[in-house]
């Protein structure tokens, strides 16, 4: 490691961290085992990828970065550039080098969108942009498709339908969405909301206030034909972004995997979940949660009582978007097979 960057380390350190601060920080801070000095990055590396060659918790990568001034923005990281491990007053610190561009003597110049990203994106960019999870309210009061043009059923981009209703958001751009699922809490079986799939993209160019009829230009279609009843609703917003700030889910009570979302049975790395905890118990984009299998129940062989064994840790998940009362989660780690049901704790 060289001088400047072990001096930028220290001095940041000292600006930035009180004894007492960094007494808490090594307590969360664990090393993994076998782990190297230098990591050089590579294309389709992900951050959480890179931290968990460092740390036996990858998540934390922000406890270990942040004091660092050389990664003013850690997600900013590129492939050829190279992680280093170094310690600053006993605690564990990573080190950021620029990779060199050869045979140029110009500073390298890369886009956002060759940055290496938090976590893997082709896993959630489908949920990000395609799924929306809403109340029964919303989807009661949402236009619905009536028809297309020379009284086609099925319409796709480039096509015009129309619907019927008052707009639920009074925008122009809109959504078509077809209902796929109903979410009950499996612990309380309160309705959570329905989770719908986006169909098209459109934009109501004409509404007639009598009859409640809307004219719409579909513009985009996703692998689907819009068909009669689909729903007419605002598009969210959000935008698939490789930037998330892992950070410790909350402390929940009866916080469970509802469903997977890829519709297997065994849950592994990379699989999508939804939750049935969101935004209304605090969950937020960004919460890691370890997952817990439930404890079998078994007969006592000598009392002939049935008893729970323990609950056993098996993997870790992050939620990459929250709803009302739905979060999606990503599995980041399994070291035992995941089910439906299994809990939900903090890490």
């Amino acid at each position: 490691m060289n001088r400047m960057l072990c001096a930028s380390l220290t001095a940041a350190f000292l600006l930035l961290g009180s004894p007492a601060q960094a007494e808490v920080r090594e307590d969360r801070i664990q090393l993994a085992e076998g782990h190297p000095t230098e990591y050089v990055v590579v294309k389709g590396d992900t951050l959480w990828d890179i931290s968990g060659h460092f740390l036996k918790s990858p998540w934390k990568w922000p406890d270990v970065w942040y004091v660092n001034p050389q990664i003013d923005n850690p997600h900013l990281i590129y492939p050829g550039d190279i992680i280093y491990l170094t310690w600053v007053d006993g605690q564990p610190r990573l080190g950021l080098q620029r990779g060199v561009k050869k045979l140029s003597p110009t500073a390298r110049v890369s886009p956002l969108d060759r940055a290496i990203p938090a976590i893997p994106l082709k896993d959630i960019s489908a949920f990000l942009n395609q799924n929306l999870v809403v109340d029964e309210d919303i989807l009661e009061r949402a236009p619905y498709v009536i028809g297309g043009k020379n009284e086609r059923i099925v319409a796709g981009a480039g096509d015009r339908v129309y619907a019927r209703g008052v707009p639920v958001e009074d925008v122009s751009q809109q959504g078509v969405y077809r209902p796929a699922r109903a979410y009950h809490d499996p612990m309380t079986n309160e309705l959570l909301g329905y989770e719908l799939d986006k169909v098209a993209d459109g934009r109501i160019t004409a509404r007639d206030d009598d009859t409640q009829v809307l004219t719409m230009d579909l513009y985009d279609s996703f692998e689907k034909e819009v068909r009669v009843r689909d729903r007419v609703i605002p598009n969210d917003e959000q935008r698939v972004d490789s930037v998330f700030y892992p950070s410790a889910g909350p402390d929940l009570d009866n916080a469970v995997i509802m469903e997977v979302l890829s519709g297997i049975e065994q849950i592994g790395q990379f699989d999508v979940v939804a939750l049935n905890v969101g935004e209304r118990e605090g969950v937020e984009t960004g919460n890691v949660f370890a997952v817990f299998n439930k404890g079998e129940v078994v007969k006592d062989p000598v009392t002939n009582d049935t008893v729970m064994l323990p609950s056993e840790r098996a993997g870790e998940l992050m939620v990459f978007r929250a709803f009302d009362k739905v979060s999606y989660g990503l599995v980041m780690r399994a070291t035992n097979v995941i089910k439906v049901g299994d809990e939900l704790r903090t890490p």
